[in-house]
């Protein structure tokens, strides 16, 4: 049996399973429930032997008593002190020693890291941010790149060949309109940046759709210009790259300040010739049908899309998102080998995906490729003080750039006013990861399919949960070593924890639910989970250093304490980088 698990939630459960079955004779299909108790009681609980018994005819409580007697002969009983309420629940209360036994085990990040290795061996894509180029990214595209690479972190973390996608909206319909209205205008590009140029192109853009909009021959000219473009006009090829050149590089300022990185960066235009494989083969198997000059596909024994068609190419013979998407899974699969892709886009899309996942399942099985499985991570949006999608006050969304340079601006002034003689250098990186970590807590903060209203007030407070207070955090943990003239990073192994101070214990079994968080907010890909984790930890910990000398105590209880203090700041760390917040050793 082992004797330090990482995850003790996890632990229980296969040794609850293992008693029931082999002592208690329960069958296969028991399950134990094992989820975190009130305090009062203990850390863990059994709740299913309650419905197990109810299900087999039995009496819950005399089960509960059979399955408790049965634990507290194995092999393992010693990890925890075992009790039996109501009607049959069995309580799990981590022993201190198994406590102590754990923190002197999993000392740092990498250990951590090293424990989880659930998705070892699988490759995994997540396909996030994605904006469409031609336009400057602005307050909707901030939930897709902030959520989408909180669980790129994530997985990583736990063992996956994550591939981190960038699929750009670089070949739509904007494009015949856009070049419609260019070929219709002169203007010049010359010294402009390309935030000036992109500002630029949606003006350009803005008519072009007023002109669609208000004339049948203007649109029908705007498609023509996307079938040429579809079709390798070199002139149009050009302007095209060009828009494309310009656009990226607008969005890799946001990258670069927001510390988000790409694998790949294959837009929509990456698939153009591999689109007619996809008319080919969902044609050849009687998946695709054409409808009124368009190639689409019917789910007609779905209740909400049977009449609804999936539109894979356009009468005019241009390819849309849907084409692309199903060229682009099977390229992944095919090139990259991915065993699940991951889109993180908002919930407006949904039935888009749903869409999707049914044709590729259809395709895939008619053609006999393996199907990777396919998620849809969808999230609501952020709002004004309205209620409203934010906004400017004319009406437009606001700009990342924008927003990112407003809470650098503001978290600059608190940083100034609190510490005025701060050198430059310092004060520039302190005022950008307390801002921009700000806006990505703020997000991460919100369980990803509610909307949420934004406010700089709460987002740059240095209390409650936002990032400034757990950044806050780790550079008071920093400074309590700097006094002690301690390098926490020797507080390995070497260093035995003696927990006895009630405050003490209650740091220590908070510090014992990471493992446990960590795969809650894998389980449902919610970011959220480790921000409410986090923000309680470094609020056990502001409890244990208020109420315990740590600094005065003698030799033994000082490094017993300053290591219970490195492994805290090791799980805050570790819980930003995983949201892909910025800690700070100063603040």
């Amino acid at each position: 049996m082992k004797t330090c698990p990482f995850d003790f939630q996890r632990f229980i459960d296969g040794w609850v399973r293992e008693i029931a079955m082999s002592r208690c004779h329960l069958s296969e299909d028991f399950d134990p429930q094992i989820l975190p108790s009130d305090p009062r009681f203990g850390d863990f609980q059994c709740n299913g032997i309650f419905a197990h018994a109810k299900r087999s005819g039995m009496v819950p409580r005399q089960l509960g008593e059979r399955v408790l007697e049965a634990l507290q002969s194995s092999d393992a009983a010693h990890l925890c002190d075992l009790s039996l309420a109501g009607a049959g629940f069995i309580n799990f209360k981590i022993a201190v020693p198994a406590i102590e036994n754990w923190l002197a085990t999993y000392t740092s990040e990498e250990d951590f890291s090293d424990a989880t290795g659930d998705l070892s061996g699988k490759t995994i894509v997540v396909d996030y941010s994605c904006p469409n180029t031609a336009k400057q990214m602005h307050v909707g595209h901030l939930r897709s790149m902030v959520i989408g690479d909180a669980i790129a972190r994530l997985l990583d973390f736990f063992g996956a060949d994550v591939i981190r996608d960038n699929h750009l909206g670089d070949w739509g319909t904007q494009f015949g309109i856009l070049l419609m209205q260019l070929r219709e205008e002169k203007i010049s590009w010359e010294n402009l940046s390309p935030d000036e140029t992109l500002e630029c192109l949606e003006t350009v853009y803005r008519r072009g759709t007023q002109a669609t909009q208000a004339s049948d021959d203007a649109m029908e000219r705007a498609r023509a210009e996307l079938v040429a473009l579809q079709n390798g006009d070199p002139e149009r090829i050009a302007t095209w790259k060009w828009i494309n050149a310009v656009s990226y590089a607008s969005f890799q300022e946001i990258y670069d300040l927001a510390g988000v990185k790409f694998d790949h960066v294959l837009g929509e235009s990456f698939y153009r010739n591999r689109v007619n494989r996809v008319y080919d083969e969902l044609s050849q198997c009687g998946i695709a049908e054409a409808d009124e000059g368009a190639l689409v596909v019917f789910h007609r024994d779905h209740p909400r899309f049977d009449q609804q068609p999936f539109i894979v190419r356009k009468r005019d013979g241009a390819s849309n998102y849907a084409t692309t998407d199903l060229a682009t899974v099977l390229y992944r699969r095919e090139e990259w080998h991915c065993n699940e892709i991951i889109y993180v886009t908002d919930g407006r899309q949904r039935d888009h995906f749903q869409q999707l996942f049914l044709t590729v399942e259809r395709w895939f099985a008619a053609k006999g490729y393996t199907l990777p499985v396919l998620k849809h991570v969808w999230f609501g949006t952020v709002c004004g003080e309205d209620g409203k999608a934010i906004k400017t006050r004319s009406g437009e969304p606001i700009r990342l750039k924008t927003l990112f340079a407003e809470a650098i601006h503001r978290a600059e002034e608190i940083v100034v006013s609190k510490d005025s003689n701060l050198a430059a250098e310092e004060r520039v990186h302190i005022s950008r990861a307390v801002g921009i970590g700000a806006i990505k807590y703020g997000d991460l903060l919100q369980n990803r399919t509610s909307d949420y209203m934004f406010s700089w007030d709460k987002m740059l407070s240095l209390e409650g949960n936002t990032a400034p207070y757990l950044q806050y955090a780790v550079a008071r943990l920093h400074a309590i070593f700097r006094r002690a003239n301690v390098d926490p990073h020797a507080l390995g192994k070497s260093h035995k924890i003696h927990l006895q101070e009630p405050q003490e214990i209650a740091l220590a079994r908070k510090l014992l639910f990471y493992p446990c968080v960590l795969r809650q907010a894998l389980a449902d890909l919610r970011p959220h989970f480790i921000c409410t984790y986090i923000y309680e930890l470094a609020g056990v910990f502001s409890t244990f250093y208020n109420s315990t000398k740590v600094l005065d105590a003698d030799q033994q209880t000082l490094f017993s304490r300053l290591s219970l203090c490195a492994r805290t700041r090791a799980i805050l760390r570790s819980g930003l980088n995983l949201l892909g917040i910025n800690a700070l050793e100063r603040m």
